[in-house]
């Protein structure tokens, strides 16, 4: 798969030494005076950025009404301004949000417009460089800087196509969310004007839940609604390998009729704000056919169709008895016991 490069530019954000700790960080920006040519290799760079972009979690937003930027980027859309002066704008907006934050460091601020199997994004990330050894041609060794593209954690993605087309949409703005969930939350949506839009999370839990309701309503047996449940599981494990959204029509259409009512006329009457499509959790849709917890010393995960089958709950006690443990586990205890 190709992607086309329309317009990028990169610009340093460098932070200076501050005369003590308690003096704000102090944050200067070097610009570029033109756009990036495009070659072969920015559109592998991009290649790869938006590759490695599409494996984070992320999280879904909007705009706010009084965004600095998305003015600015409307302008930009409606061709009242450049793409170079827009990402001056961008940088220095994102400049005086990041100096107000004493983790602030330097780095590469990427901005670029490309296509994408016929949909258009704006991408705008804040990369970290890295000092790295070279050797060459001469077997000399000389010190060289590079930008981290397989480890950034600050960035968002403006799905432009469905900003124009889709004027109710809450999915259009994509940040990355993990273990620096805190720095894109205190300053990058910040810097955007963005608030979070869909949660695919809460969006996951509630089809789970409709799920449930569904074979329960149908009156399937346990054995049954297991077969359901592992039928949805399938389903969305493919959506996700594929890299799609699972999409309730045709999760639906795998499903069997209960009740003379399909699964999706079954969301749509009992109203749990599904939407058409849902980006999948993996973690959150594991428990379609999987039971797991852990905790004080103990972790356990288990199929869900072993219940009262090898494994029995004993609900009042407060205990689970497995038989037929598994035969590392068992043979770790048995040199337990002869140690």
């Amino acid at each position: 798969m190709s992607i086309t490069v329309n317009q990028i530019v990169l610009h340093q954000i460098i932070k200076t030494a501050s005369e003590d700790e308690t003096s704000p960080v102090k944050l200067d920006s070097i610009l570029r005076e033109t756009l990036l040519p495009i070659t072969p290799e920015v559109e592998q760079l991009m290649l790869e950025l938006h590759q490695v972009y599409q494996s984070k979690a992320k999280g879904y937003g909007v705009f706010q009404a009084q965004s600095v930027f998305a003015q600015a980027l409307n302008r930009l859309l409606e061709k009242e301004t450049d793409f170079l002066p827009f990402s001056y704008q961008s940088t220095q907006l994102l400049v005086n949000e990041l100096g107000k934050y004493p983790f602030a460091e330097s780095g590469t601020f990427v901005l670029c417009q490309y296509n994408f199997l016929a949909t258009d994004y704006l991408f705008v990330a804040l990369l970290d460089s890295r000092i790295s050894m070279l050797v060459d041609e001469q077997l000399e060794i000389h010190r060289t800087q590079y930008l981290n593209i397989n480890q950034f954690d600050i960035a968002a993605r403006i799905n432009l196509t469905d900003l124009r087309v889709n004027a109710t949409s809450n999915r259009y703005l994509t940040f990355i969310k993990g273990r620096v969930g805190r720095k894109i939350s205190d300053f990058f949506m910040d810097f955007l004007g963005a608030e979070e839009g869909l949660n695919p999370k809460v969006q996951n839990q509630c089809l789970l839940q409709a799920v449930s309701d569904y074979c329960e309503q149908g009156e399937l047996s346990n054995e049954q609604t297991q077969a359901v449940k592992k039928q949805v599981f399938d389903y969305c494990k493919g959506q996700i390998n594929c890299g799609d959204d699972i999409e309730l029509r045709e999760l639906s259409a795998e499903l069997p009729t209960l009740n003379e009512r399909p699964f999706v006329e079954f969301t749509q009457q009992q109203e749990y704000g599904l939407e058409e499509s849902i980006p999948p959790v993996p973690t959150a849709l594991k428990s379609l056919t999987k039971f797991s917890g852990s905790g004080k010393g103990v972790t356990l995960s288990f199929d869900a169709s072993l219940i009262n089958n090898r494994i029995i709950w004993d609900e009042q006690n407060d205990s689970l008895t497995i038989k037929g443990l598994p035969a590392n586990l068992r043979d770790q205890l048995q040199r337990n016991i002869k140690n």
